[in-house]
């Protein structure tokens, strides 16, 4: 019998079911995969008994430089205590967002000095600046996010549709994704104007001046240029059911275009907003609790592809500027740290999704859609990436206990059941169950699949 250096048993989550059983790991990869306990010998021992042992989870929407105060350490220290192993962090870093190979590169040597968990870079384009793409992708990028609404006209602008189609046309020939923040700015821009003349800025007032056609108009478009650049399209956040059944439609006309939900969309809803204010807005906003039940639905029937956090590690005082007036206050909540625990809580625990859905919408899928190899599951020449979660222990957010600078959700003292007991990577463990045990520098690199350094 063969002795392999780490030996982990638990409830492993595999791609056909769950099944008790153990992996023979060495030198960081998956080597055997045994239904039966005991079979394998160890030079170490890990035994999650019931536990779920889930592949790694990937958060493929993160900004850790959204608040440069933030950076990689603070930001992969919360995923690993939220039970990821790799994330995907977004381009819109402050000051300067990552728009060029340039940027990219210092980017990444950062990363390989900060990050405690792996992490893949996603890009942007400047306007005017589509011609960057190529040497992007051949950099490492992840894939690409624009934006159909200008946030700023620097740091996240609006690209023009012009360039969005040459954009796509370039992405196209490198076979990464393009992604977009979906949202129609006339019609916001209008709306917050008009709701400001006449004193309407109480929280509610989000949701309404980000009606669900400001959504769905833009990735409509989206779609369309999609269809006839045959580009592979993604909308990140998508908000309301009405967006996913078009996306639905344009996917069974042969439209390369798939899809995200957060998950704040799925468990909170305009309420949340009117009762916690700054606490709860995001962009797009929360929506009416009936549409947040139906979004639940097309979730459970597999209409996304996955669910991601959008975790922004905003200050208080960047929330607390809309105090008395919504419209100033920063859009965007932390979730690295609590996510996996809330989906499992909704879904597996509640008896509404299997793990092998769980783990699909948080590690196989994101793990396929983006081309990371080595990831996404539980099987012989995959990294030894586990998330492993207790069915059983029930525990309160408490966000006082964040790792992230940003101590605020909507969530905060809410009972939970499933909890993130371990996180491994590479078959070492980087959180414990009470503390993240490796250092900054730990995490690697993940590079796009049109990178020309792999």
């Amino acid at each position: 019998m063969s002795t392999y250096q780490l030996v982990v048993k638990g409830c492993l989550v595999l791609e056909n079911g769950a099944v008790t059983g153990e992996l023979g790991i060495n030198d960081g990869v998956i080597e055997t995969i045994s239904s039966d306990q005991g079979t394998l010998k160890g030079a170490r021992t890990l035994d999650f008994g019931d536990a779920y042992i889930f592949p790694g989870l990937i958060d493929a929407h993160v900004h850790c430089y959204t608040n440069p105060e933030e950076g990689f350490i603070n930001n992969t220290a919360s995923a690993a205590a939220g039970g990821f192993t790799t994330i995907l962090d977004m381009p819109y870093d402050s000051p300067d967002p990552i728009t060029s190979a340039e940027r990219f590169k210092d980017k990444v040597a950062l990363l390989e000095k900060e990050a405690i968990v792996d992490v893949g870079l996603w890009a942007t384009v400047a306007k005017g600046g589509a011609q960057q793409i190529v040497p992007l992708a051949e950099a490492g990028a992840i894939a690409f996010k624009l934006s159909t609404f200008e946030a700023d006209p620097y740091r996240f602008p609006r690209i023009p549709d012009h360039e969005v189609l040459q954009a796509l046309h370039l992405a196209g020939g490198t076979g990464l994704m393009v992604a977009f923040h979906a949202e129609n700015g006339e019609i916001i821009g209008h709306m917050i104007e008009e709701y400001t003349k006449e004193g309407k800025v109480a929280p509610r007032a989000h949701m309404e001046t980000r009606p669900p056609v400001s959504e769905s108009i833009e990735v409509l478009k989206l779609m369309e240029m999609a269809y006839w650049t045959r580009a592979k399209l993604h909308i990140v956040h998508v908000s309301h059911p009405r967006t996913i059944e078009l996306i639905g439609s344009f996917q069974r006309q042969g439209v390369q275009v798939t899809a995200e939900t957060c998950y704040p969309y799925i468990l909170k809803d305009v309420s949340d907003l009117e009762q916690l204010g700054t606490k709860a807005k995001m962009n797009p906003p929360l929506r009416d609790p009936e549409d947040a039940k139906r979004m639940w639905e097309y979730v459970k029937a597999g209409a996304f592809n996955m669910i991601t956090s959008d975790h922004v590690p905003w200050d208080k005082s960047k929330k607390n500027a809309g105090k008395d007036n919504i419209f100033k206050a920063a859009p965007g909540l932390p979730g690295l740290e609590i996510m996996a625990s809330l989906i499992f809580d909704r879904g597996v625990a509640k008896g509404e999704m299997t793990p092998v859905q769980y783990a699909q919408l948080l590690s196989q899928h994101p793990a396929e859609l983006f081309g990371i190899e080595g990831k996404g599951r539980i099987a012989p020449g995959y990294d030894a990436d586990f998330t492993v979660i207790d069915p059983r222990a029930h525990w309160v957010i408490d966000e006082q206990k964040f790792r992230t600078k940003a101590k605020i959700t909507p969530f905060h003292g809410q009972k939970v059941q499933g909890k993130v007991i371990h996180t491994m990577i590479r078959g070492c463990t980087v959180y414990d169950g009470s503390e993240v045990v490796q250092k900054p520098g730990f995490g690697q690199f993940v590079a796009g699949s049109a990178s020309t350094k792999k």
